[in-house]
């Protein structure tokens, strides 16, 4: 189903062919208006050089400067952002973040400088680079770390050339082929896997939601190359196994703002072992205390990013980190896991839980109940959007039919988790009393349901003037 609900844009004056929340800047365009507060005519054109002039004009709506302002202050009215609401999306952390960091980044000896300075004109951002390295290191439990990878799955593939490489240097590189990923692993896992040339093996998961030992055990051997493992799983279940190296989404976890492709930061760090095949370059502390960046050695993979990945991302997570510290970390940790044992104990007796057992920061439900009275998870997530909150992840992880995975995380008050479970609560009993107008919803906001498969598959990203 797809409709349209119609806003009046009294000082706008136009009708668009289709109805719309906002009309295009084209559609307010009047010949002759005009927002600038220069001197126009042949004298500002005396003043560029005749080589940078234009040849022909611009094809730009010609509209006065307060109609660009509210043009955009509308749109950004329409948008709904972690600074006006909660957003239980499972998997992805979107939490607030202090605003504190986002000033830090912005300072002029971070946001100022190049990396192609020399690095006596840039050591307090090589010190906080080498310092960041060295509080990823404590807090994993791990010897050595690189800051190069933008992300996630990008790390997951850095560490996967580690691996080849480790592999290599001990003469056994040709005939590990194989990755294992378990049946709850995010998509990036097999894609990086890949990506590497590897091939992927798939390991069930128990009736716990951990990966199954019997299955792990059957799939070893020594044509494989590592095992892939998210902790704690996309179950929000913590898996209790060791490990060489782990990846840490610093955009999410401390305090990056993340969503819509970036920007993003996912600091790899290792053990001992696997050090010597780092990327490079990484920051060296001379004995005179000052900060250089190291030659590149001979195991190395080289470089997997340009300089030393997103800078400013890097930046906000040494700030959140230092603002803390361990305590405080340690208890953003348990206040997030708190929460989400709050809300699954909230919403237990209404929806039917993938695993139910303790959960870490994040837990799975299922509407497969709903689902039989006629309303489907994506439908419990539209009917959200009418109680005023931001649907959870859906359809992830994949082992878990109608699934629905919240993560409350820790930056929201007790109120707003209340507030949400009686949400969700109310949607669960509209689904047996009246589950025609679940399917219908979102009846109130701005736009009602829309075609996504059409949208995603048949985009439209180019205005074309009327004829």
């Amino acid at each position: 189903m797809t409709a349209i609900r119609t806003q009046v844009v009294p000082e706008s004056g136009v009708k668009t062919a289709l109805p719309a929340l906002e009309p295009l800047l084209s559609e307010i365009h009047q010949a002759g208006r005009a927002g600038r507060h220069v001197r126009g005519g042949e004298d500002a054109d005396a003043l560029i050089p005749k080589e940078f002039r234009r040849r022909a004009s611009l094809d730009l709506p010609e509209i006065s400067e307060p109609q660009v302002v509210r043009h955009f202050t509308h749109l950004a009215q329409l948008n709904y952002a972690v600074d006006t609401g909660m957003y239980p999306l499972g998997s992805c952390t979107m939490k607030y973040n202090p605003k504190v960091n986002d000033r830090i980044a912005s300072l002029a000896g971070f946001a100022d400088i190049h990396p192609r300075q020399d690095d006596d004109t840039i050591q307090g951002a090589l010190r906080l680079l080498f310092e960041l390295e060295q509080l990823l290191v404590k807090l994993t439990g791990m010897d050595a770390a690189t800051l190069q990878p933008a992300a996630g799955a990008h790390a997951e593939f850095t560490a996967l050339l580690v691996f080849k490489a480790y592999h290599s240097k001990r003469g056994d590189g040709a005939k590990r082929h194989r990755v294992i990923v378990p049946d709850t692993a995010h998509g990036t896992n097999p894609a990086s896997a890949a990506m590497c040339g590897f091939e992927v093996t798939t390991v069930k998961s128990d009736a716990n939601g951990n990966i199954d030992l019997a299955s792990l055990k059957a799939a070893l051997g020594d044509d494989v190359v590592g095992l892939m493992l998210t902790n704690p799983n996309t179950l929000g279940l913590f898996e209790e196994l060791g490990f060489d190296c782990i990846h840490i989404n610093v955009h999410k976890t401390f305090s990056t703002p993340h969503g819509a492709g970036g920007p993003g930061a996912g600091p790899l760090c290792v053990k001992a072992k696997l050090e010597p095949f780092l990327p490079h370059p990484r920051i060296i502390r001379d004995t005179d205390g000052s900060y250089r960046r190291g030659p590149m050695p001979p195991d190395s993979i080289g470089r997997v990013r340009s300089f030393f990945g997103n800078f400013g991302v890097l930046v906000r997570a040494y700030t959140y980190m230092r603002t803390l510290g361990e305590e405080g970390l340690a208890e953003a940790s348990n206040d997030a896991i708190l929460a989400a044992n709050y809300l699954l104990a909230q919403l237990r007796d209404s929806y039917d839980v993938a695993f139910d057992r303790p959960c870490m920061h994040e837990f799975v439900l299922s509407a497969s109940r709903q689902r039989r009275q006629g309303v489907s998870a994506l439908d419990v997530a539209k009917a959200l959007i009418d109680e005023g909150f931001h649907p959870p992840t859906v359809y992830f992880p994949l082992v878990v039919p109608e699934s629905l995975m919240i993560e409350p995380t820790e930056t929201e008050p007790r109120e707003t988790l209340d507030a949400f479970a009686a949400a969700m609560i109310r949607i669960a009993e509209r689904a047996k009393t009246d589950s025609a107008s679940v399917k219908a919803a979102p009846l109130h906001a701005p736009l009602a349901r829309l075609d996504e498969v059409s949208a995603a598959r048949y985009p439209k990203l180019k205005w074309q003037r009327p004829t």
